[in-house]
């Protein structure tokens, strides 16, 4: 499928889209992941938040017990909350970075996503070459839309992550991920599948599951 990446796009005609859409085609919705969550369910950084306030917790009590003074206690006390503040922030980091860089676009006709920190690179995602979408809702209204895709096509999991589903590398489904509106862009997701399939006799098929982490269960998938 690599003749679906775009590699550079220095020059967007319109936010988002590698070219100028043709004529008829129209630009339904645009958004990008929420940093937040993305910190949050993608990287994990309340468990490492509690990771280090249980080693915090143990340096003061191993101190304590073997009789350490004040001052050295507090000193590794010290020394894991500066390492805590530093790995915390290069998260919220690399958080912000995913969401500043990405841009996804939905339209009459397609799927286009717009990714990529260091390299810059936008999937285009025709309707006629998808085979089926599955909503996961990681809250009340957040969640991620995974994109499942005709047997002929492929793309690589590696490249596409963290715009991609959990660990299917044997076949890899892009998604729209930690929206913070998911319920909102799977139903004009679904609409516009409809309508662009129901000229040609087609259904669209979308699941919808609520599940607790950021990471889609096996039973989320297109299904008839």
């Amino acid at each position: 499928m690599s003749q679906f990446v775009i590699r550079e796009h220095e020059i967007e005609p319109l936010p988002g889209l590698p070219g100028v859409p043709p004529a008829g085609e129209v630009v339904l919705w645009q958004g990008r992941p929420s940093s937040a969550l993305v910190a949050r369910h993608l990287l994990k950084i309340r468990w490492i938040v509690g990771y280090f306030l249980i080693l915090a917790s143990w340096a003061v009590v191993a101190g304590l017990n073997d009789g350490q003074p004040a001052g050295g206690i507090l000193f590794s006390v010290a020394v894991l909350t500066a390492l805590a503040g530093v790995l915390i922030g290069m998260i919220e980091l690399f958080a912000w970075a995913v969401e500043k860089t990405t841009l996804y676009t939905i339209t009459t006709e397609r799927i286009v996503m717009r990714f990529g920190i260091a390299i810059s690179m936008t999937l285009n995602l025709p309707f006629r070459r998808i085979d089926g979408v599955a909503l996961a809702r990681i809250g009340e209204k957040s969640g991620l839309i995974a994109i499942g895709l005709l047997p002929e096509q492929r793309i690589s999991w590696l490249i596409q992550w963290p715009h991609v589903r959990g660990f299917r590398f044997s076949k890899p489904e892009p998604s729209l991920i930690y929206l913070p509106d998911a319920d909102k862009v799977a139903s004009v997701l679904s609409a516009a599948i409809g309508q662009y399939r129901g000229a040609r006799a087609e259904q669209p098929r979308i699941i919808v599951q609520d599940v607790g982490g950021g990471v889609m269960p096996r039973s989320v998938a297109a299904a008839e």
